[in-house]
């Protein structure tokens, strides 16, 4: 039904965010909607990299383009923590006011043996707890401790509360992409928007 001159439901824009960071040592660009369908085309340089942001951006609904020219000879650091700050910054440019989203968001994602927990605050403050241990220092071409840093790097930009665990498991593989299901799940519910949702989630008025 067409809306009357009364009718106070808000419309909802699609929040998208393009962005791209150039240094010596990477460039990077992300193009991403909050409010997609899962379409991914993920190119860092780093392939396991890339299946966790194609699985991201599956498991979230969200729309992701990432490119990466690195410096890969020398090894991943920069790449993949480059790609994490821009993707945050992305994150946090099409949340926009945060208007009638829900904030907060959870989700558990089993693997196998392996059970993954991500709790994600859109406080507009920024923390990351990360329990994980990983047996072995490579996941294919990515370094394992490259994955708490990537999720630093993005909850730091992203201006968010994210709390990670492996609750139990052992396989490697199974441990870092629960890691990346559950958290993008997470994001999934709480950037959610509703009519009936507060304006602003937040007594302070602003996020």
């Amino acid at each position: 039904m067409p809306s009357s001159a009364h009718d106070t439901t808000p419309s909802f824009s699609p929040r998208e965010a393009s962005l791209r960071r150039a240094t010596n040592e990477t460039d990077v660009t992300v193009e991403l909607s909050l409010d997609g369908s899962g379409i991914y085309t993920n190119d860092t340089g780093v392939g396991f990299l890339d299946h966790m942001l194609d699985l991201f951006a599956r498991h979230g609904q969200f729309d992701l383009k990432t490119a990466c020219v690195g410096d890969l000879e020398v090894d991943d650091h920069h790449t993949v923590e480059d790609v994490a700050i821009t993707l945050g910054q992305a994150i946090r440019q099409a949340l926009g006011e945060k208007a009638y989203i829900a904030r907060y968001g959870h989700a558990y994602v089993p693997m196998d043996e392996t059970l993954a927990r991500a709790v994600i605050d859109l406080s507009g403050r920024f923390y990351l707890q990360f329990d994980a241990a990983f047996a072995r220092p490579m996941v294919g071409d990515l370094s394992t401790e490259m994955v708490e840093h990537f999720w630093y790097a993005l909850a730091e930009r992203a201006q968010c509360n994210l709390h990670l665990s492996v609750l139990h498991g052992t396989n490697t593989h199974h441990k870092v992409e629960a890691l990346f299901k559950a958290a993008a799940r997470a994001l999934r519910m709480a950037v959610r928007r509703e009519a009936t949702h507060d304006a602003m989630p937040s007594t302070k008025g602003q996020l």
